[in-house]
């Protein structure tokens, strides 16, 4: 089983160590996964708008709350969506967010890209005279988002904030203009992707750090980490699986870890914790040196986000850079 560990936020609330994602799940997959997490003993749980499938876990918490869990024994994550960072978008959202859940309140909310969209039509508003291109809102600061997630806390329907996919830079950003931290900045982070200065700075200034992709995708066609062989080398020696590795890499360096599966066996395999040595950390950290791999860029999403947001080679054809203030 899970240690059952969990973290302390810069807000003083704990966070589970290993929750279930539920990106990238087929309609219908995810209302059976969240109760079966949930049953067999997984706390945390990772949702967002733009999944599409808040309904479904809605339904799947009343099958466990209150006969399985309390509401306040599980830890809910929820995002806001880019097409909603204006204040009356937001609070509209957060409200559709928690009727979809059937919840009086969010554990944590986090802007979930630091892009805004324009609102008012859809979830990813076509570009009017680009095809195959988001509307960007290039008006609408991160500042500007931050504050008015400020207030959604102030409401009490959301216990703490934070961001996703943040940089350095955007976070100094909302800080210096608020002198608010975010609890978390929720990014993809596995072997190929450690990001050590990011994660560096969120240590020194309180921002915890929840992974997601942690056994990295092949949105690029490369082979899954769980592939890899050091990766199943050292799963071997430990009598683990390489999803079991790759999480406890994750937790080596300090983040919660959120895996997805909607297999009741690997979504149960993947709660079952085990312990990198520093040997066995070391080994597997090495699979990136020279290796880098940034899997979720929007500017290769379809429709395409005409905007830079990491400094990626790939980004510096984008007509956009983030409005921080």
């Amino acid at each position: 089983m899970s240690f059952k560990k969990v973290i302390q936020l810069n807000t003083g609330a704990s966070i589970p160590e290993i929750g279930l994602g539920t990106w990238l799940s087929q309609p219908n997959e995810v209302e059976n996964a969240v109760e079966i997490a949930v049953r067999n003993g997984y706390r945390h749980l990772d949702l967002a708008r733009i999944y599409r499938n808040q309904d479904e876990v809605g339904r799947a918490l009343k099958k466990v709350i209150p006969s399985v869990v309390t509401r306040d024994q599980l830890f809910i994550t929820s995002k806001l969506w880019n097409c909603s960072h204006q204040q009356g978008p937001a609070e509209a959202e957060l409200e559709e967010t928690l009727n979809q859940l059937g919840l009086t309140y969010l554990d944590l909310y986090l802007v979930h890209w630091p892009v805004a969209f324009e609102p008012g039509n859809g979830l990813v508003p076509p570009h009017p005279t680009k095809e195959g291109e988001a509307l960007l809102d290039i008006n609408t600061s991160l500042v500007d988002t931050w504050k008015t997630m400020i207030k959604l806390k102030e409401t009490g329907k959301v216990k703490a904030i934070g961001v996703s996919n943040f940089t350095i830079e955007h976070i100094k950003g909302l800080i210096a203009a608020t002198g608010v931290v975010p609890a978390v900045n929720q990014i993809e982070a596995h072997p190929l992707l450690p990001q050590d200065d990011l994660v560096a700075y969120c240590k020194q200034v309180g921002v915890h750090i929840t992974a997601y992709s942690p056994l990295g995708n092949n949105f690029v066609g490369k082979p899954m980490l769980t592939e890899n062989a050091s990766v199943k080398e050292v799963a071997e020696k430990l009598g683990a699986t390489p999803a079991q590795v790759l999480v406890a890499w994750g937790v080596y360096r300090g983040y919660s870890v959120i895996p997805k599966s909607v297999q009741e066996s690997r979504i149960i395999s993947n709660f079952k914790q085990v312990v990198l040595s520093e040997e066995d950390y070391e080994k597997v950290t090495a699979i990136g040196v020279g290796n880098f791999e940034r899997f979720n860029i929007p500017i290769r999403f379809k429709p395409k986000w005409d905007i830079a947001l990491f400094g990626e080679e790939l980004e510096k054809s984008a007509t956009y850079q983030v409005k921080i203030e």
